[in-house]
């Protein structure tokens, strides 16, 4: 496994981090014991970096994982959270939940400017106290913009910058792919550290995974990346890509298109449709309808749907 050190934080982390969301309740729904086997061969396999969020739910599986490795992975958390109240709930949720008694990075959760950033000032400055006491190591935020990633430039107290980045620039919601290169080639330059997000598109690249992989590594100032792996196979397959090995059967394997799944029972409320970012959802004739073009497999619509319709699958 290659280790980069993450910006100015002093945390050496895999190149490789892994994506939590895809075994939990909004993708792929995993048992806890399923799920923390996924989690913990890629720990065994030298990933030391983690990556989720408090609306994911996949803090019991890391528990686990950790139960069942005793390896204590760099875990970055991100949250909502408006005020500092909320902040300390959310950060308490999760030291309580996995078990550590400190997380590598908390992050501000998909800040896309400069206002939302100051919109979120309380929840940041408990975090700035936070990492004084050393429940955390480094504070961050996540963005699917490149005007997230400027705002996490100029703010003095941002150490991490965790953008949307892949070879088709698909899910940069405010310009192209060269575009966020710059300004994440910026950040690096301003000491941040950079670790890219959905390098697959949500798994619209399957077919191009590994070409997506290989085009993400031309660029030595992203410090790791995170890919969601739902099974074993996948975090040996995309271990071996990082470490440079082939197998071409697995690959064919894994090459499988992921898709949004929903239930029969859709009651048409439109909570989803309001939370997608990428405008691909509708209500038509009383259902949620998608856009298959716009929609970017991000499974974030499960988390706001009542009746627990929708899945990535």
């Amino acid at each position: 496994m290659l280790y980069r050190q993450l910006g100015r934080t002093g945390l050496i982390v895999s190149y490789l981090a892994m994506g939590v969301l895809t075994i939990g309740p909004l993708q792929r729904n995993l048992a806890h014991d399923e799920g923390a086997r996924v989690i913990a061969s890629a720990l065994l396999k030298g990933v030391n970096f983690l990556d989720t969020a408090q609306i994911y739910k996949t803090y019991p599986y890391i528990r686990k994982a950790i139960n069942i490795t005793g390896i204590r992975p760099i875990l970055c958390s991100k949250s909502y959270a408006v005020t500092g109240e909320e902040m300390r709930v959310s950060l308490e949720e999760a030291l309580d939940e996995t078990g550590l008694n400190r997380l590598g990075i908390f992050m501000l959760h998909e800040q896309e400017s400069e206002h939302t950033l100051k919109g979120h000032r309380e929840a940041l400055q408990y975090l700035v106290k936070a990492r004084d006491k050393k429940w955390i190591q480094a504070v961050g935020l996540s963005t699917h913009s490149i005007k997230g990633v400027l705002a996490g430039i100029r703010h003095p107290d941002i150490q991490v910058i965790h953008p949307i980045f892949n070879r088709r620039g698909l899910g940069i919601m405010d310009g192209s792919r060269e575009q966020m290169l710059a300004a994440m080639r910026y950040a690096r330059s301003a000491g941040k550290g950079i670790y890219a997000m959905k390098i697959f598109g949500g798994g619209n690249l399957y077919k191009e995974a590994r070409a997506s992989l290989d085009y993400v590594r031309r660029f030595d100032f992203i410090d790791s990346i995170a890919i969601g792996m739902a099974s074993a196979d996948e975090t040996g397959l995309n271990i071996g890509w990082v470490e440079g090995r082939d197998d071409p059967r697995m690959e064919s394997q894994m090459q499988q298109k992921r898709q949004l799944h929903l239930e029969d029972w859709c009651i048409g409320c439109g909570l989803c449709v309001e939370h997608c970012r990428y405008q691909a959802l509708k209500i038509e004739d009383g259902r949620m309808v998608l856009d298959h073009d716009a929609c970017l497999l991000c499974g974030y619509c499960a988390f706001h749907c009542p009746e627990f319709c929708i899945k990535i699958l």
